[in-house]
């Protein structure tokens, strides 16, 4: 992949993973939601957000003085 690849999926999963924070908010306020539910969003949130940070260090490499 090359860098605007990389920028244009980090965007996506930012998108992604701000969508989820939504939706998890949402569920957590209803009455009876369906905790299983719950927890499989905040996987895969927490999922998005390793990507994010994966693809974050690729496009600034570390630097060594």
């Amino acid at each position: 992949m090359d860098e605007a690849e990389l920028k244009a999926r980090l965007s996506r999963l930012m998108e992604e993973h701000r969508d989820l924070d939504a939706a998890i908010a949402a569920l957590a306020e209803m009455p009876g939601a369906d905790r299983l539910q719950l927890q499989r969003l905040k996987k895969r949130k927490l999922r998005l957000k390793d990507e994010i940070q994966m693809i974050r260090d690729m496009l600034i490499p570390d630097i060594i003085a």
